[in-house]
C-alpha cells in the first residue's frame, strides 16, 4: 500500500510545481488540464487551462495536485510538506526560496531535535517545514 498527499492549488499548480522543480525540490511527472481530457468530458470551458492532475516526484514519494476552482479553493491547514535537506547549506536554500513571497511560521533554527529547522508557507499557500537531522552524537 502507498500513500500520497494530494494537494489543491487556487489556480497556479502549474506555477508552483514549476517553481518546485527549479529549486530542486522533485521532479515534475505530468501536468494534465482539463482541455487535455478525452472527448465528452464535461468541464468549465473557462477552466480549459487549469490543472485537472499533476504529480512531483519527491525522492520516493509521489505529490499529486490540482487547481480548484475559485469558489471551491481553501488555504490548505492542518500538514506540512516536510523536506530533511542533506545539510544546513542545502536547508537554508530551500527555506529562503519557499518562504519569499510567503510566511515564516517558525524561522530555520537550531533546535534541540534537529540541527536546524524551520517552518513557512510559500507564496502559494503551501505549508513546508524543512529540517537537517541532527549530528550523529559522539
Amino acid at each position: 500500500m502507498k500513500a500520497n498527499t494530494y494537494i489543491f492549488f487556487d489556480s497556479n499548480c502549474r506555477e508552483a510545481f514549476a517553481f518546485y522543480e527549479k529549486l530542486g525540490i522533485g521532479t515534475v511527472q505530468d501536468i494534465i488540464t482539463n482541455k487535455d481530457a478525452p472527448p465528452g468530458q464535461q468541464y468549465d470551458p473557462a477552466r480549459a487551462d487549469n490543472v485537472m492532475h499533476a504529480s512531483l516526484k519527491i525522492g520516493d514519494v509521489l505529490v499529486m495536485a490540482s487547481d480548484m476552482p475559485k469558489d471551491w479553493y481553501k488555504k490548505p491547514e492542518g500538514y506540512n510538506i516536510h523536506l530533511t535537506a542533506p545539510n544546513v547549506t542545502e536547508a537554508e536554500r530551500l527555506f529562503a526560496a519557499l518562504s519569499e513571497g510567503g510566511e515564516v511560521q517558525m524561522p530555520l533554527e537550531k533546535t534541540f531535535w534537529a540541527e536546524r529547522f524551520g517552518a513557512c508557507v510559500d507564496r502559494f499557500n503551501i505549508p513546508w517545514m524543512v529540517s537537517v537531522d541532527p549530528a550523529p552524537a559522539e
